[in-house]
């Protein structure tokens, strides 16, 4: 009989060679099949390959396995688990050297693919060709791209190459939505999450997920507002811009989708961009029901598409626009998503080249003016006998004082 073993692997390793907190902890076991792992205590939880819960750490523990291509896409595979296959065998199958490392329960390091060095000289290289069997591998990558490139670290050539070859073999066009949308959605929260979109138009798998993006690249902004002039360029400005501003990945989603219309700008009115928001909006739409995108990033999202130049233009408008976009937006019942789009609309205008310090009084103007309507006294309305449509006529009156003064104070102010 085969002796048990147990090995630390992948990210804890990594990142604790990097000098990073440790989140999560993950086993593989050698020598044992899954009706010792559950004699031992162990809770199976795994669907595709044995995968236990410990009894008293509740840490992952996966056997062991192998896996063979037998179908295009991220779901033709079978896994092999036997109590035969080694740790060596295992960490083959893996995406990246740097998460291809394990440890021995007395702390010794098992490397057998160079990730200590890989992350020495900050390279995110691919472990074998076996990686080209995953479509979602070049997710992977480039969401560890987007949370390794501050310290450094770069796509390896090769791997960027065979990405790229997967991409013209049309592997990635099998990625089912949902697959989609969780790396996309985990790349959101990584500290660049612009690097995300870099790497996949690089290896030209954004064309094909996401073209609506894709198009903004090459189109031009008149050079007095935007010195970077690339639209796709702002674009990445843009995330770049919320993800300092927010951790919120809703408000990142919504930064990144603001200007997809200007990819649909006709050219004969270029670089001007004349009814991109509602083109925005419409498309945003389109994206979020191809993806299956939860309706509070959609709804931030198209929110933003369709406010962000009424928001960014403040003060040159009258009290009543403003109190419409208030109305529009439905900052009274739902203001935590309100400041979340005056966020994301102070990341559309930092996100340009040489304005990414100058700042967003838009932001306190709307906010000063939710904060005047928030006080007006809705009960006080009612206790005058009013009803219906003549509170309603009432309430949007007395809130269009409160703009006003407002609109007077700030005027004063910049005077």
């Amino acid at each position: 009989m085969q002796t048990i073993q147990y090995y630390l692997v992948g990210g804890a390793i990594r990142d604790r060679l990097l000098g990073l907190p440790i989140k999560d902890r993950d086993w593989v076991v050698t020598g044992a099949s899954p009706e010792q792992m559950q004699a031992l205590g162990f809770r199976p939880v795994g669907k595709d390959f044995p995968v236990f819960l410990h009894p008293e750490t509740h840490e992952e523990y996966a056997l062991a396995r192998t896996e063979r291509k037998t179908a295009r896409g991220y779901h033709g595979f079978e896994f092999y688990t036997d109590p035969n296959i080694s740790l060596i065998d295992d960490l083959q199958r893996r995406d990246l050297t740097i998460n291809a490392l394990a440890e021995t329960t007395t702390g010794e390091l098992i490397d057998p693919y160079g990730g200590q060095a890989d992350l020495e000289q900050r390279i995110l290289r691919h472990v074998s060709t076996a990686f080209a069997e995953d479509p979602v591998r070049i997710l992977r990558v480039a969401r560890f791209y987007a949370r390794y490139a501050r310290y450094g670290f770069q796509i390896a050539p090769e791997t960027l190459a065979l990405m790229r070859s997967m991409v013209a073999a049309g592997e990635v066009a099998s990625l089912v939505p949902e697959r989609v949308w969780q790396e996309f959605e985990a790349a959101l929260q990584e500290p660049n999450p612009e690097c995300f979109i870099q790497s996949l138009r690089e290896c030209g798998a954004l064309a094909i997920l996401f073209p609506e993006l894709e198009r903004l690249f090459g189109v031009p902004q008149p050079a007095q507002h935007h010195p970077e002039i690339d639209t796709g360029i702002h674009t990445l400005l843009v995330l770049q811009r919320a993800a300092q501003l927010s951790q919120a990945s809703t408000v990142r989603f919504a930064a990144l989708t603001h200007d997809l219309g200007k990819g649909l700008t006709p050219a004969d009115i270029l670089p001007s961009h004349h009814g991109h928001e509602e083109r925005s909006f419409k498309l945003v739409g389109e994206l979020c029901q191809r993806y299956r995108i939860p309706k509070q990033f959609q709804h931030l999202a198209e929110l933003t598409a369709r406010y962000h130049t009424h928001i960014h233009r403040a003060f040159e408008q009258q009290a009543k626009t403003c109190l419409n976009v208030l109305e529009a937006c439905d900052a009274f019942r739902r203001p935590t998503r309100f400041e979340d789009l005056l966020i994301a609309c102070q990341a559309d205008s930092q996100g340009r080249t040489g304005f990414e310090n100058r700042p967003y009084p838009q932001a306190d103007f709307f906010r000063a003016i939710l904060l005047a309507c928030q006080a007006v006294d809705v009960q006080a309305i009612i206790q005058l006998g009013y009803k219906g449509e003549q509170i309603r006529k009432c309430l949007y009156q007395q809130r269009l004082e409160a703009t006003k003064q407002v609109i007077s104070h700030f005027k004063t102010q910049s005077s």
